[in-house]
């Protein structure tokens, strides 16, 4: 059972800047994907920025976030991390942490209970 606990959620201004932090319980090396999603109000759960692949270091973002979120890693600290920018109230949500994990050919998805990120003046 791999667990995923989130900070660094809060209230910010338009403009302004956070950054989530995602503590992971299991090695990087048995992840095939890990990133961040969020859920807006009355909205679906949706991907914000994502690592993928084996090893990987193929980097997905919604187009909502580009050049804007930036997504990292520390394998050291098994923690991954996003950097928003540039906030604007759509991007309040609940953003969860996500991994992947896959376990002799079975494939296990894990998520953190969540961190609020609300934009607003």
């Amino acid at each position: 059972q791999v667990q995923l606990v989130e900070s660094g959620g809060g209230l910010v201004q338009p403009g302004g800047s956070l950054r989530l932090s995602c503590a992971v319980s299991a090695s990087f090396y048995s992840m095939y994907a890990m990133g961040w999603y969020r859920q807006g109000p009355g909205t679906q759960r949706e991907l914000v920025a994502t690592f993928t692949g084996d090893r990987d270091s193929y980097t997905k973002y919604a187009d909502s976030a580009k050049g804007r979120f930036t997504i990292s890693r520390d394998r050291d600290k098994n923690t991954v991390s996003l950097q928003m920018n540039s906030l604007k109230p759509e991007d309040t949500a609940v953003y969860y942490c996500y991994a992947g994990q896959r376990v002799d050919g079975i494939e296990y998805d894990y998520w953190g209970q969540g961190t609020q990120v609300t934009v607003s003046s």
